[in-house]
Formats: structure tokens, sequence, C-alpha cells
């Protein structure tokens, strides 16, 4: 049954923000092989994607876009800040556009919403395990959700591992003065979750419903050795390998997920 539309007392300044963190975790074996995979990622995700990412994510919650500001950096990542909306833009405002050449590395004059993202391709010095990592935020005012775009995100990154947080902040009034803290029906981030999404995911949710926080974690259930490497498959590789190899994913996989640096085994 849908919900009423609240009866509000002028404009809905409820602040809502979607911090979206994935990881892709993958394997080389050799130095050239880390570097390529570093340069694979960042041909994948450069600015150019993401903002074309970014944007779809502006339709689906409903906003407009107001200005975009784009980095590629050097040696690697990106990032794409968009300045956003809730209406429509006015007739003349034209939508701009910051070269990576001219990008600022600071946006500071925000409208109501804005959408970030900044992308850390990284591998460990010696032992083979390269990890990309994105952090998008979503923060909108007025009636729009960011959850609204969470499977998008999802699919658009097919990651090994998310760290969702969603806060709503500040309050706005009904039309007799009184106070409201959130504007929607929500007891878990996993609610705006596909359910075949959420099949495919080990999840935990750490929640602080007096706060309005919300905080889910996930990490693919089923682990196939050939996804996670680069330029060769298991069949290049003995027993032995396998078993190493395996190990060391799965340990960095635990670590991200948990938060922690987990023992050598033995």
């Amino acid at each position: 049954m849908k919900n009423e539309k609240l009866q509000l007392h002028g404009f809905n300044n409820l602040t809502k923000t979607l911090s979206f963190n994935m990881y892709d975790i993958c394997y080389t074996k050799s130095v050239e092989d880390r570097k390529a995979y570093i340069e694979y990622i960042d041909e994948q995700y450069n600015a150019e994607k993401l903002t074309e990412i970014l944007s779809n994510v502006t339709e689906i919650i409903g906003a407009k876009i107001l200005n975009i500001a784009v980095q590629d950096y050097d040696p690697q990542g990106s990032s794409v800040t968009i300045l956003i909306c809730e209406e429509s833009a006015p007739p003349e405002l034209e939508v701009r556009h910051y070269p990576a050449s001219d990008a600022p590395s600071v946006v500071g004059h925000l409208d109501k919403s804005h959408i970030t993202v900044h992308t850390y391709p990284e591998y460990h010095p010696y032992g083979g395990v390269c990890t990309f990592r994105a952090d998008i935020d979503v923060s909108t005012c007025g009636e729009i959700s960011p959850l609204m775009a969470l499977n998008y995100l999802i699919d658009s990154f097919a990651a090994d591992m998310m760290t969702l947080d969603y806060r709503v902040r500040g309050f706005t009034r009904d039309r007799t003065g009184k106070k409201i803290f959130i504007d929607h029906d929500l007891s878990s981030i996993q609610n705006y979750i596909r359910s075949d999404i959420v099949d495919e995911y080990f999840m935990i949710d750490v929640n602080v419903f007096q706060e309005n926080i919300f905080h889910t974690k996930c990490k693919l259930k089923h682990f196939d050795l050939d996804n996670y490497f680069f330029n060769f498959s298991v069949e290049d590789i003995s027993t032995d390998e396998i078993k190493t190899i395996t190990g060391k994913l799965r340990k960095e996989m635990d670590e991200v997920f948990y938060g922690k640096n987990m023992p050598e085994k033995g």
C-alpha cells in the first residue's frame, strides 16, 4: 500500500546520504601483470565512464544535473563530482563540464545535493593480490532518496565486497509544526536491494535506528577461483599454487570485510 504524501510546512529539508563502498579483488603472477591490472582498471573506470554511471544515478533518483567536475589522476585513480538539484533546472542554466585539465580538486559551492565518486586501484607490494576500491556518495535533500539507485550501482560494479551506509539527518516539519526525522519506512538497507542480489551475498547489518543510521556489509557467497585471476587460469598452475593463492585471496577478502588484519595461517 502506497504511503500518503506528507503534508509539510515549507521545503522538505531532510538530508539523505548513501555511501556505496565496493571492492574488487584480483590475483596477478608478476609485477608486469600487476601494472597491467592497474592500467585495465583505470581504463574500465576512467572519469568518462564514472560520469556516465553517476549521470544515470541522477536520472534514476529523479534529480537534475547542475554541473560536473571530473579528474583522472596520475599514476592511477579517478574522481567525479556532480552537483544536482531535485527540481527541474532553470531553462537558462547550462550544465557545466570541467575537463580533466581544468577540474577543481574541491567543489565548494553546493545547491541542494551532490554525487561524488573516487577510485583507488592498488596492489600488494609482493604478494600478488590486487584490490580495486570505489567510493560513491550520493547526498540529497528534499523528497528524493539515493536508495532508489542502489541496485543500479551494484550492477555497475559487480563487486566482491560492499559496505553500504545510509543516514537521514536533520528534520522537516508537517503543517502542524511537528518535526519529522525520517519520511520513509526503513528497517534495513537490504529492503532496497533486489532479492537476486541479496541471494548472492552474505550480509551483516549494524543499524542505529534511533539515529536513522543504517549500515550493511556484503561479501560474495560463492568463490570461483578463475574469476580472480588476471592473465592466467587455474589450468596454468599447480595444485599447491591453487591452495596458496586461494588462501591469499580469502584472507584479503576477510580482512576487507571484517576491517582488520588476519594472522597468517601456518
